[in-house]
């Protein structure tokens, strides 16, 4: 069957990655046609995947396809691809925002050194989140989860003249890993008791009690530390605002479709485990509840416009994991898309801002710039919008429906606190946009060089604004039936012990997500309007403690300075010291000394005279003599 060898979408960029990395230099243009030819072929794949799939399996699944790799005693491993409604949601999502990515790049980094490189990594990133999502075994996904840590870093890098880049990815590369341990010893404690990596038959033992509680507990709890590394939550979210100073294609990329949605699509895949360990969902909900409120509000006070949609990220992941705790996978996956489209469409608008305004994305010296750049400002008004939540676009939809999942499984409590956040995410997203494209330009010299983007650049740009405009349409049965689905989205992902579900509007959190929206963008509006920035000073300064903390993020950044300079390094001392005088001068070369210096105090007695040694035995004989002597007394 076709569907089993969707293991081709993986295959053709990873190709494509060695093909461009070894010849990329040599050939026309660089190769970036090459890379934009390999995720297109990946894209269409994914379309002839997903027909086939739902043909064959109703869009129920799952297909499966694995070979031995090893088989030693009594230790057998398999590998291979699993294809089920989770799954083909993550190849559309991953494709579709590649393939813009890599067209507005054309465009985006036109004359930059090391091109041909850029598209390389490009292809390998996505061909490693690919295989991620279609790997049975907890062993190959977590090979694709290092590999797409490994892309991050080279891309956040990319500059690697700068120090600030070089610094923003080795503080990626180090935070996740942390998260990646966890992720680790979780694996290996499933494994343990199972006795398999495969994903299916782990679940399967948990839920037939395999494990004990405590147990189950900390290996989940180890496994969601790896998902919340990657998926940049509380308190592991400082690498993901430094990683904006890679180029904003990657940026989008990573933000989007691939590193940080690792995380909710490792939770969702595994939701049946966490639900069985007592307490992880609870776990879950918390983290996603604080980072979406603390996130929100680090977004209120920055002004680099790149570092802006950063935390809104970070906060729609937040939102994602709330989902996540509420027991509803589905309905994450659903945010997971609708966020991939707006956010990517934001991403690459700054972008254009960016490559427009000769990489000025400070805010006080944007303003007034859709006059300038009419499809980008249109566009990036249309995301705006999307993420604040506001219907028809596609956020509203997905956003409504983690609120009613949570009321059921959380009650009020949660839902107050996940309101608020919806409300910072309206506020910050209103102010972005006028303070970008409203009002008067801040900076007369940028905004008379400022010009419209280029049509690789504002083709991407239009192409996701229309699915910000309709991909939350999906949620409806008819439309999703008209797609050739079995209804809509939460009838396609469903866990199988509850079984679909056909959406139906609840009128009341309806309406109160819209009054969430309506609130931020008019408190936005109302504060910046026509790009004043007089009533928002007048406010930070009326409280300034509190914007400087906005300003500085809570601190988190410094306080994590802190530890390693007074902790990490004071430890690092000791550690040192013990090694220097204990175990390398006294264990190593202090042995070798002793050794040395009676050595040195025995060749004395070796004269090489006669004499010497016949006196040496005569005191012996004495010795001996004497000490029978006292012996037998």
């Amino acid at each position: 069957m076709i569907t089993e060898q969707a293991w081709l979408l993986a295959a053709v960029p990873a190709g494509m990655f060695v093909v461009l990395a070894i010849f990329g230099r040599f050939l026309p243009r660089q190769g970036d046609y090459l890379g934009v030819a390999a995720i297109g072929t990946s894209f269409v794949l994914m379309l002839i995947v997903a027909a086939n799939f739902l043909q064959h399996r109703g869009g129920v699944g799952p297909w499966r396809n694995d070979f031995e790799w090893s088989n030693v005693g009594d230790f057998r491993l398999r590998m291979g691809i699993f294809i089920d409604p989770i799954t083909i949601v993550m190849f559309g999502v991953v494709t579709t925002v590649s393939l813009m990515v890599n067209i507005f790049s054309i465009g985006y980094m036109k004359g930059e050194p090391r091109y041909y490189w850029f598209f390389a990594v490009l292809q390998l990133f996505a061909a490693s989140m690919l295989m991620l999502v279609m790997a049975d075994n907890l062993l190959l996904l977590y090979i694709s989860w290092e590999l797409v840590g490994v892309c991050s870093f080279l891309l956040i890098g990319f500059y690697w003249e700068k120090r600030s880049a070089t610094e923003a990815a080795k503080k990626a590369f180090i935070t996740t890993r942390i998260g990646d341990v966890g992720l680790l010893i979780g694996i290996i404690l499933l494994w343990r008791e199972a006795g398999t990596f495969n994903i299916e038959k782990i679940i399967e033992f948990a839920q037939n009690g395999g494990y004990s509680q405590a147990y189950l507990f900390v290996a989940m709890f180890s496994i969601f530390l790896g998902a919340m590394g990657k998926s940049a939550q509380v308190p592991f979210h400082v690498w993901l605002p430094d990683a904006m100073e890679g180029p904003t294609p990657v940026s989008a990329l990573i933000h989007a479709a691939t590193m940080v949605v690792a995380g909710v699509y490792l939770v969702a895949r595994l939701t049946p485990l966490f639900e069985v360990a007592d307490g992880m969902m609870l776990v879950i909900v918390i983290v996603g509840l604080t980072t979406a409120l603390l996130s929100g509000f680090m977004a209120l006070a920055q002004t680099d416009i790149k570092k802006v949609l950063a935390y809104s990220t970070v906060g729609q992941l937040g939102f994602m994991f709330v989902a996540l705790g509420a027991g509803e996978p589905q309905i994450a996956m659903f945010h997971l898309m609708t966020h991939a489209f707006l956010k990517s469409l934001l991403f690459l608008g700054s972008g254009s801002v960016i490559h427009a305004t000769h990489h000025n994305q400070e805010l006080d010296k944007l303003g007034g710039l859709w006059k300038k750049m009419p499809i980008t400002g249109t566009t990036f008004l249309i995301g705006s919008l999307a993420l604040a939540g506001l219907p028809p676009l596609d956020a509203f939809w997905s956003k409504d429906e983690i609120f009613v999942g949570l009321a059921d499984a959380w009650g009020a409590w949660a839902v107050i606190i996940l309101g608020l956040a919806a409300v910072t995410t309206a506020f910050y997203a209103t102010r972005l946009f006028i303070r970008t494209f409203m009002g008067k330009p801040l900076d007369d010299h940028v905004y008379e060089h400022t010009h419209e983007s280029g049509f690789a650049m504002t083709f991407p740009l239009i192409v996701l604004a229309a699915l910000a405009v309709v991909s939350g349409l999906v949620i409806f049965n008819g439309v999703g039936q008209a797609l050739g689905f079995p209804g809509g989205i939460t009838e396609f992902i469903y866990l199988p012990e509850e079984g679909p579900a056909r959406y139906a509007i609840d009128w009341g959190f309806a309406t109160a997500s819209l009054g969430m929206a309506v609130v931020g963008i008019f408190s936005g509006a109302w504060l910046y309007w026509r790009g004043s920035l007089e009533k928002s000073t007048a406010l930070a300064r009326f409280q300034p403690g509190v914007y400087d903390m906005l300003r500085n993020k809570f601190y988190f950044d410094e306080m994590y300075q802190y530890a390693v300079d007074r902790v990490v390094l004071g430890l690092s001392f000791v550690v040192s010291w013990f090694d220097r005088y204990v175990v390398n001068d006294t264990g190593v070369d202090g042995s070798a000394q002793v050794t040395g210096y009676t050595g040195f105090i025995l060749k004395y007695l070796q004269t090489g005279k006669v004499p010497n040694y016949a006196m040496a035995i005569a005191l012996g004989v004495v010795g001996l003599a004497v000490a029978g002597l006292v012996v037998r007394g």
